[in-house]
């Protein structure tokens, strides 16, 4: 337990290191107009984990997956878990939950952000 803990801190810490690089060098490059990073890193991460997800399945290697999915990938963008959860529903051929997962979380989470924005500004404003 100890030992899987620390991969995924590791891993965390290199992700979330990676995600702020990421970031900056898309503001750098392309202006801070457009949330570039936040895409480029979805995107990136989420082919990734299907790299690795694929990698698994087939060559082995699960003992490296809280080290690289959950604490790499993670702390790089948590959207290639969503992606991983989101095509593992549909491999199920489970659509109609893939799809109120989808809709559920985007949406869902939008609208909790801006209530705890609400909730803050009332609180600490």
């Amino acid at each position: 337990m100890i030992s899987t803990l620390a991969q995924v801190a590791l891993g965390g810490a290199i992700g979330a290191s990676l995600r702020y690089l990421s970031g900056v060098a898309a503001i750098r490059a392309m202006g801070p107009g457009f949330p570039w990073a936040t895409l480029t890193v979805n995107i990136v991460g989420s082919l990734a984990m299907g790299l690795f997800a694929g990698f698994v399945a087939n060559k082995g290697g699960q003992h490296l997956a809280p080290f690289v999915m959950t604490g790499l990938l993670g702390g790089f963008t948590t959207f290639s878990a969503f992606s991983l959860d989101t095509i593992t529903l549909f491999e199920r051929g489970a659509m109609g939950q893939a799809a109120i997962y989808v809709l559920g979380s985007v949406c869902l989470s939008v609208l909790a952000l801006f209530a705890g924005l609400l909730i803050s500004r009332g609180v600490f404003a």
